[in-house]
């Protein structure tokens, strides 16, 4: 491990990966003023934190929304290949709709971007200390969830990719499949095959239906 250290050891090595230099720069300038922790690197896709995975670090914060990867997937990737690695999740994207995601998916904890200037050290630490990070909000959520054990909290929408879930929130938020493509990074054919892709495994038969699922589903989150 490298990089500054202190009386009680070596500081934790962090990555930072975000598409958005602004938020790279402030992550980096915040927790580089704590004597304990140390950013090593920083990332503005998939490929570039795969890259820097060769500095060793302790622990990789990733946005769920890269602009040309999924979030979900290098969290995949990273669980797979460094299972010591611990992974926060940042993102602007409601808690409730993707923190059971990534942590499914190999996150040690989720935190929302618009409350990370105040709950970021408290988050990293409690991964670091070997925890979950969540919200006190999440935390009784998912334990209510986990109480009725033969129930989906996901219920039909359960079956889908990462990539489909995306589109599918952004449907029940309004944006029309050009404003997804723009959102995204992707062309529109890409965006209407998703969506054909939703409604087959949600047996949904147009587009209007699945609009109307998509902000229906919303509505009950």
């Amino acid at each position: 491990m490298h990089g500054k250290s202190n009386s009680r050891g070596p500081a934790t090595q962090i990555l930072i990966v975000d598409d958005h230099p602004i938020i790279r720069e402030g992550m980096t300038l915040l927790l580089n003023l704590q004597e304990d922790l140390h950013v090593c690197g920083a990332a503005g896709s998939a490929e570039e934190a795969l890259v820097a995975m060769v500095r060793q670090p302790d622990m990789a914060i990733v946005d769920i929304s890269l602009q040309s990867d999924s979030g979900l997937e290098l969290v995949r990737t990273l669980r797979h290949r460094y299972p010591d690695l611990a992974i926060l999740v940042l993102s602007m994207h409601d808690e409730s709709l993707f923190a059971e995601r990534a942590l499914r998916s190999g996150a040690n904890g989720y935190l929302m971007k618009l409350e990370a200037t105040e709950h970021v050290l408290s988050a990293i630490r409690e991964i670091l200390a070997g925890n979950i990070y969540l919200s006190a909000t999440m935390h009784e959520k998912l334990a209510r969830a986990l109480a009725v054990p033969h129930t989906k909290p996901e219920g039909r929408i359960a079956g889908l990719s990462e990539r489909e879930f995306e589109v599918l929130h952004l449907i029940g938020l309004g944006f029309s499949t050009r404003e997804i493509a723009q959102k995204l990074n992707r062309s529109v054919k890409t965006i209407e095959a998703h969506q054909a892709n939703i409604k087959e495994k949600l047996n949904i038969r147009s587009g209007k239906e699945l609009m109307r699922f998509a902000i229906q589903w919303m509505e009950s989150q």
